[in-house]
């Protein structure tokens, strides 16, 4: 089915990235200029906040005016194939050889393309599949699963990405750790900051990796550190308040009062939306499925220490068929009665069946132990298709993971304890249900977030809704004063019948899981010395062209060498269009680096190269993002490759290592509403890389294996400071020199 030299081990990440193990690769995606996740949000107004107007178009009204998914053209496909393969090609072969190799790859293409080649046969192959297909040749048969559903790997850390939220104002500050030094400092970091730090005030960098002489700090035993609590009010509150923002964006986008997503280059399509909410990935023997959207349910599934409910938080459906969500009070005082349930029934000895832990393992794992579930009683059927059918699942957790101070000026402990909870939870990744498209959880203190199974929608789509549900904080004026009174309607227990087999199942999966979260090497780094204004008005550059670059400088810094680099780029411009790749190791930006490493070169001369990297960067974006990438359009013919085809361009070895997306990135918006964002790293040994470029701050959400010894989050943040560092000397040097020489 694609096969591919990549080992059992690997990982996958978050925007749309197609690795797989064994046999397949998992595909990737992401842009800047006009249509990148990150540029998109910054290029058109917030569709949400704005007030609706009965004149305004309906939100799926420019579906049927969008155009499809091109099968691009494979000559220029393979140019752009080969152009990419350049930096791999002088990396992995002597100077001797390079030109030999260059010139097999040309003859590669040629033979491939000919007339009478295997390559024309396979382009009309996929000009019949775009031909069958309603909406798009890619998205409606392929996608789905060769990138996710046949991938077998646990969803915890490798698929599902996770995004933070900021804090409401009435939050209170989370705890530190007990024990820890009272002479380190525990930052209370600001999401949106209105100007930029200043110059050289962030501290760390090469001088700080230089001395810790490679002992970089360890995993975190969260277990060890956490304190124990019971939900609380505050808790209860400001998770009915998100439930509620949650459910007016469903019935305003069932009402089709959101206005539609566009920019200048045009309007964005909108399907993507309709499969965030009422879904759930269903496990299936050898490739997975998705439950059928029940947009008519009125209800969410909330876990309490998984202790779980069916609570709803809508009305009945009007004549409209729409429901509407309830009150703000209504939907916490149902709260307050499923945790009061909940208290009862952990006091009186009742220990909750764990089964969430399940939806992290092994997805032939899971599908087994799903199927003895059904086997075991109807109230299993029942109690699955009810969290498939809610709108989301909402997790209170009894704790807030404390912030643990660091003598690293650039950790966050308080972000990085919410990147734990909100990427897995502890425990082994207990009071989760990772099949769910979306899952918001909230501790104690009332932090939260969204952790997105990566299958039915984009990461960018979820983080407009939050952007939406976090636009108002909690208004205490829409509850009842005081502690407001639990009630017995609108609630109900989902429970469980459970043996012997699976009880054993669910331990033996904690303790699986658990390995991964301690192997997950996750935090965030916050640039805050400049950001997407300074790169625009002084650096004169786009934002997302220079933040690739300086993340090519900072692995090279890093690792030594240069690596094929995966960045997602929209293609929502067509009809149920996801997501292609923009490959940001290219020829352009590898002479940027050399020239970054070389005393000799003058900041004038970096600056052009600097210039032309992010240059060769947009057109790429821009191509990926027309429909006209070629990494999407060459898996599209590998796949469509019968029973004794063949070809040296895909059986090349370096057409497997153009795809070693060790570098797996992905840009998503200004993020003033986020603490954070990130998804796993696509490679054991490289980096998941996730980022918020903000107008005077940037967010990069970094995630790798403490189980490799040539990768450290740690220190890789340090790598990226030193190099934005050193790019913005080279862009105010080089406007220095240009001024001397007038």
């Amino acid at each position: 089915m694609y096969p591919s030299p990549i080992p059992p081990s690997i990982f996958v990440n978050n925007s749309t990235r197609l690795i797989r193990s064994k046999t397949t690769q998992r595909i990737s995606s992401s842009p800047v200029y006009s249509i990148s996740p990150a540029s998109l949000l910054r290029q058109r107004r917030m569709f949400a906040l704005s007030v609706h107007r009965r004149d305004q178009p309906k939100t799926f009204s420019n579906q049927s005016k969008l155009p499809r998914l091109p099968v691009p053209d494979l000559e220029k496909s393979l140019e752009g194939y080969l152009k990419s393969l350049g930096p791999i090609l002088e990396q992995t072969y002597d100077a001797s050889a390079l030109p030999n190799e260059i010139e097999k790859r040309k003859l590669f293409a040629k033979d491939f393309a000919a007339p009478g080649g295997i390559g024309r046969t396979l382009q009309e192959r996929l000009k019949d599949l775009d031909h069958v297909s309603p909406n798009n040749w890619l998205n409606d048969t392929l996608w789905l699963g060769l990138a996710y559903h046949t991938w077998r790997a646990p969803l915890l850390v490798n698929s599902n990405w996770w995004l933070l939220f900021a804090p409401d104002p009435s939050d209170p500050i989370p705890p530190i750790a007990s024990g820890s030094s009272s002479k380190l400092e525990v930052p209370e970091p600001n999401s949106n900051p209105k100007q930029a730090a200043s110059a050289g005030s962030q501290r760390g960098g090469q001088d700080w990796i230089d001395g810790k002489k490679g002992k970089f700090d360890g995993p975190v035993e969260w277990e060890k550190v956490v304190k124990r609590e019971w939900i609380s009010d505050w808790q209860i509150r400001k998770a009915a308040w998100l439930a509620r923002r949650f459910a007016e964006f469903r019935t305003k986008l069932l009402k089709e009062e959101i206005l539609p997503d566009s920019s200048k280059a045009g309007p964005f399509d909108m399907h993507q939306y309709s499969r965030m909410f009422n879904l759930s990935r269903i496990p299936l023997p050898n490739s997975d499925a998705f439950s059928v959207v029940n947009n008519k349910a009125t209800h969410l599934t909330l876990m309490i220490d998984d202790y779980i409910y069916s609570i709803d938080i809508f009305s009945p459906p009007s004549i409209e068929g729409v429901p509407e969500p309830l009150s703000p009070s209504e939907i916490e005082q149902r709260f307050k009665a499923a945790v009061d349930d909940a208290k009862k029934r952990r006091d009186g000895g009742e220990r909750a069946d764990q089964i969430g832990v399940l939806t992290a393992d092994e997805r032939d794992n899971w599908t087994k132990n799903r199927e003895h579930l059904l086997l075991l009683s109807p109230n299993n059927r029942s109690t699955l298709n009810s969290i498939s059918s809610s709108l989301i699942v909402l997790s209170l957790d009894p704790y807030t993971l404390p912030s643990i101070p660091s003598e690293d000026p650039l950790r966050l402990p308080s972000v990085d304890a919410q990147v734990r909870n909100t990427a897995s939870g502890i425990d082994g990744a207990r009071n989760r249900w990772f099949d769910k498209a979306v899952s918001v959880m909230v501790e104690t203190n009332g932090r939260a977030g969204i952790m997105g199974e990566h299958s039915p929608v984009d990461a960018l789509i979820p983080s407009i809704v939050g952007e939406y549900v976090l636009a108002s904080p909690v208004d205490q004026s829409q509850f009842n004063s005081g502690t407001s009174s639990s009630t017995s309607e609108g609630w109900k227990k989902l429970d469980w019948v459970v043996d012997e087999e699976i009880t054993k199942e669910i331990q033996g999966c904690k303790e699986r899981n658990q390995k991964l979260i301690d192997d997950s090497d996750a935090s965030q780094l916050w640039w805050d010395e400049y950001g997407a204004e300074w790169i625009k008005a002084v650096a004169k550059q786009s934002p997302d062209a220079y933040i690739q670059q300086a993340l090519q400088l900072a692995w090279y810094k890093d690792q030594g060498y240069a690596t094929a680099t995966y960045e997602t780029a929209s293609t929502r411009m067509m009809l149920h269009g996801r997501t292609d790749v923009i490959r940001s190791l290219s020829s352009e930006s590898r002479s940027f680096v050399k020239s970054m490493l070389d005393e000799k070169t003058d900041d004038s001369k970096r600056y052009s190269l600097l210039t032309e990297a992010c240059k060769a960067h947009n057109f790429l974006t821009r191509q990926s993002s027309q429909g006209n990438g070629y990494d999407r359009h060459l898996m599209g013919l590998k796949v469509h490759l019968r029973a004794g085809e063949s070809h040296a361009l895909f059986d090349d070895e370096i057409y497997a290592k153009s795809q070693e997306w060790k570098l797996s990135t992905s840009g998503l918006s200004a993020g003033g509403k986020f603490m954070g964002t990130g998804f796993g790293a696509a490679w054991p040994d490289g980096y998941g890389i996730n980022y918020l470029a903000g107008p005077y701050l940037v967010k990069f959400g970094i995630e790798s294996k403490f189980s490799c010894d040539k990768t450290s989050t740690q220190r890789f943040k340090h790598n990226i400071v030193q190099a934005l560092r050193e790019m913005r000397g080279v862009c105010e040097g080089a406007a220095e020199e240009s001024k001397a020489r007038l």
